[in-house]
């Protein structure tokens, strides 16, 4: 990854990068690039982080706004050896304070806003480092700026063993603070990045396809993905920063995509895009989306809004710490993109390389076909450890398998149907099941959060563009489910999200009752 630019432009690679605001480490540099240009900025970043003192086998952390130079400067660190842990500026300051100690970092790299706000909270993220560079200010107290590091050659590129940790990051924190997840070369890029090099039939990328990401840049899905995209060198690549539909329209107007891959919070957000008459998503083939499950109606509005023939909305269901477990498609002929068993069964193991079992969370024994239980894993592409907590890490290792911490059933053809996360397990329904019912019955409704772990029934909260929810349609809505409380509605910015937007579900139960509980064990968060 080290020289992934500079091998990719000396291949001739002619993509060209496109993106919505200049890259924080080169505010100047404009919003289109191309790959020699990236090649040199990352050299260019190399040169810097050795000024500031990083050598081989050193840890650089990276906690700055939300961007795609986060891989450039991962690339930059891992050129010179050093192990680049990417950490989310989204993360409240005392949960990057926790990480950053876990990490013990020789550099941290970041913003002066980012360390202001946590200044603001009574966090200094300076601390745990040996020293800080700024990458967007010169004159901050403590730290080193862009003028302290300009000019400085870098040092010839540092190979490492593929099976020594490559870069770090971390999960999306949805119960708490993160845990940090290391990977390999072997694992994030010979067994993930390089599958996906594949130019497979239909959901491959073509040379003349205009790729959007709009991403958490700071999550290991988005370190993969660059290793792979450079690599299969589209003719386009769209990078997006933002969700504000009003924003990101004119970038999508002026290079539509054929290959979307996003948030599934991005989707939910840039939606309304989907109904203007000239939309910026009629000539996508192929939409993809991991972290979590896109809602229903989400997945319609895109494949509705194309004008492909035959577009693809592809599935992904995986871990920080494996990578995709399972993939699963939808299309507009089966039932609106819907049809038979719903989003929430994520299809079947990734072929050759992951394999899956459903066990009784007690005795680890596994039960039959179409019973739930707790999913375990066994793939080659599992991460190395969790630094800081090793002993968490070997807690969820059983032998070969993984524990993912997820409750499913296993069904008879092979798939895998998701019904809740252990630690929002309810026995009375699937709140997963039960939020996609609901975003189904109330088209209004731009998303529906089940929660468990308070007394009495589980809590929905539903969140509306105004915070209103009309009491008829809701009642209408819950018809034949199984008891719920009166239902809570809130506005998008009310909810606490992690930087992949996932919804933190503990969070949001305490902010709205005061309570703190889950309604399973939590055993493996």
């Amino acid at each position: 990854m080290g020289v992934l630019f500079d091998e990719c432009a000396d291949r001739g690679h002619a993509t060209a990068v496109h993106l919505d605001r200049p890259f924080d480490i080169a505010p100047d540099g404009g919003t289109h690039w191309t790959v020699p240009q990236l090649a040199a900025l990352v050299r260019e970043s190399a040169g810097h982080l050795a000024a500031a003192g990083v050598r081989a086998g050193d840890r650089v952390a990276i906690v700055k706004e939300n961007h795609w130079d986060y891989d450039l400067l991962a690339c930059a660190a891992v050129r010179l050896g050093a192990v680049p842990a990417q950490l989310s500026a989204h993360l409240s300051g005392d949960a990057l304070a926790t990480l950053l100690a876990r990490v013990a970092p020789k550099l941290l790299v970041t913003s002066a806003n980012v360390l202001e706000r946590a200044r603001r909270a009574d966090a200094d993220l300076t601390a745990p480092s040996a020293a800080t560079l700024v990458v967007d200010a010169d004159g901050v107290p403590g730290t080193l700026g862009p003028a302290d590091v300009r000019g400085h050659r870098p040092p010839a590129p540092v190979r490492r063993s593929d099976d020594a940790p490559l870069v770090i990051n971390h999960t999306s924190g949805t119960t708490g603070v993160p845990k940090l997840v290391a990977h390999s070369t072997r694992t994030i890029i010979g067994k993930l990045a390089r599958s996906e090099c594949v130019r497979y039939p239909k959901i491959g990328v073509r040379r003349t396809d205009t790729l959007l990401n709009a991403n958490s840049f700071a999550h290991g899905r988005t370190f993969c993905w660059t290793a792979s995209v450079l690599c299969l060198a589209p003719a386009r690549v769209v990078v997006l920063t933002t969700q504000d539909p009003l924003r990101a329209d004119p970038l999508l107007r002026a290079h539509p995509p054929t290959f979307v891959e996003a948030l599934p919070s991005a989707y939910v957000r840039l939606r309304p895009l989907t109904e203007r008459l000239d939309n910026a998503f009629r000539n996508v083939r192929v939409f993809g989306s991991t972290y979590d499950a896109v809602h229903p109606p989400v997945i319609r509005a895109y494949l509705v809004a194309s004008r492909h023939r035959s577009p693809l909305w592809m599935q992904g269901w995986g871990q920080t710490e494996t990578g995709p477990l399972t993939f699963r498609f939808h299309t507009r002929t089966s039932d609106g993109g819907l049809g038979g068993p719903g989003v929430r069964n994520l299809g079947r193991p990734v072929p050759v390389r992951t394999r899956l079992r459903v066990v009784d969370p007690q005795t680890f024994r596994p039960v039959p076909r179409g019973r739930p239980g707790l999913v375990l894993a066994r793939t080659g592409a599992r991460a190395l450890t969790y630094p800081g907590e090793e002993a968490r890490w070997a807690a969820k290792q059983l032998g070969d398998w993984w524990n993912t911490g997820d409750i499913a059933v296993h069904r008879r053809d092979g798939s895998v149907e998701l019904l809740d996360r252990e630690v929002d397990h309810s026995s009375e329904l699937s709140c997963l099941s039960t939020e996609d019912l609901l975003e189904e019955r109330l088209p209004q409704a731009l998303e529906c959060i089940v929660l468990t772990g308070a007394e009495g029934p589980p809590l929905p909260v539903l969140v509306t563009a105004d915070g209103r929810l009309d009491a008829e349609q809701w009642r209408a809505a819950v018809r034949g489910l199984p008891p719920l409380a009166d239902p809570v509605a809130l506005t998008w910015d009310d909810v606490p999200r992690t930087g992949t937007g996932k919804v933190r579900r503990s969070a949001l139960l305490q902010q709205l009752t005061g309570v703190e509980g889950t309604g399973g064990t939590g055993r493996w968060t």
